[in-house]
């Protein structure tokens, strides 16, 4: 019988994100270990422990905040892994989510509502590096476009209740001297949460005024929000997972890749922060709503034109002009948005995700998803759940 390993998690308990990491760990030790875990409430900037520097385990899996840490956990000698890379010149593989992908689905899922003015708000440039590049990804990706993009600039300062209150003081400054409607991507829950409440203190609507989608789905930030908040599932469950599947190999001998690993996001959760359409044209608002209410029904854009009362040449206009797409491909988006759900959260055969998202022919619905997504759906359902 092989010995049982031993694996320290420096993880913060404290968040959600953190959480999930764990419960991504904990899967993995159920189905491939097992192992003996040594795991202690932590926060994300806590002192290094001092029993890592006495420790003698075989593997250690931790989010890195800071350069303490991270020569604490490679004084230790043992294969790690880190789920934050916050720190240059760590020599440690690292496997966090594909932050180019989080601002695709920002940007897509704004663009989609009719915003044509964006805005990012992050934090102190430098704190944190997944800030940054979601930062970067969208900006760029927004002028990509051919859209102007705001952003916060904040500076790093004390903590505390005055500092809060100083904090959205300046955020509620600068939401009110943004152009409305505007769509706004935060970095994180914490930081959407803040930017809807600067909002309700300076009377601007949400998601009228501006829309605002944030980042990592923490179900009890989100809902703190008022309105609820809009995020994206980054997955961090697959990102535990993999880190600890990573973690085995290399405590087996295997040598650690030397190129970060960028695991994909989940889907976006819809709540009422981005529950808007942000056009002046009530026709074409109105067939988007058709849409939405109606494309997982087999809808052609024959019956958009039919329910709506406007003509196909100018529906097809007029949402090119909007949107930068025609009505069918918004058919499709919305279908396939329901696809990705149901293959990722079901194990329905594919047969009745084709069915259940208005595809008459299981063939066809497999040719369409090979075409948009690369890869057929069960190769995208076995990807995103191979960890599960």
């Amino acid at each position: 019988m092989a010995q049982m390993r031993h694996v320290a998690l420096l993880i913060e308990t404290s968040r959600s994100f953190g959480r999930g990491l764990l419960r991504g760990v904990a899967r993995y030790n159920r189905e491939h270990g097992p192992w003996s875990i040594y795991l202690r409430p932590h926060g994300l900037g806590d002192p290094p422990p001092r029993w890592l520097k006495g420790w003698q385990g075989d593997g250690i899996i931790a989010r890195i905040n800071d350069r303490r840490m991270a020569d604490t956990v490679g004084a230790t000698g043992v294969p790690a892994v880190d789920l934050r890379g916050a720190v240059a010149g760590v020599k440690l593989p690292y496997i966090g989510v594909d932050n180019k992908a989080v601002a695709k689905l920002a940007l897509g899922h704004l663009l989609d509502r009719g915003f044509s003015q964006f805005a990012f708000c992050g934090v102190p440039r430098g704190s944190d590096h997944s800030a940054d590049a979601r930062c970067d990804h969208f900006i760029k990706q927004v002028e990509e476009g051919g859209y102007p993009c705001e952003q916060f600039e904040t500076a790093g300062g004390r903590s505390g209740s005055d500092a809060w209150e100083k904090e959205q003081e300046k955020i509620a400054d600068w939401i009110a001297s943004l152009p409305k409607p505007i769509g706004i991507f935060t970095c994180f829950d914490d930081r959407g949460q803040q930017v809807i409440d600067a909002c309700r203190r300076i009377n601007i609507s949400v998601p009228d005024d501006v829309a605002v989608i944030s980042c990592d789905n923490d179900d009890l930030l989100c809902n703190l929000a008022t309105p609820p908040m809009t995020s994206i599932d980054i997955n961090p469950e697959r990102i535990g997972f993999e880190a600890a599947a990573l973690l085995d190999k290399m405590m087996g001998g295997e040598p650690a890749p030397t190129k970060a690993i960028h695991i994909e996001p989940g889907r976006i959760v819809t709540r009422q922060s981005t529950d808007v359409l942000a056009i002046d044209d009530r026709q074409v608002a109105a067939a988007v709503r058709y849409i939405r209410d109606h494309a997982c029904e087999g809808i052609t854009v024959s019956d958009v034109v039919d329910n709506t009362g406007i003509s196909r040449s100018s529906l097809e206009r007029r949402f090119k002009k909007l949107f930068g797409h025609s009505p069918k491909e918004h058919i499709l988006r919305v279908q396939f948005d329901r696809a990705r759900v149901l293959l990722i959260e079901s194990d329905i055969p594919v047969s009745k995700v084709a069915d259940r998202v208005g595809f008459a022919y299981t063939k066809y619905f497999i040719e369409v998803f090979n075409k948009r997504m690369g890869c057929s759906p069960g190769a995208y359902r076995k990807r995103l759940r191979k960890w599960g």
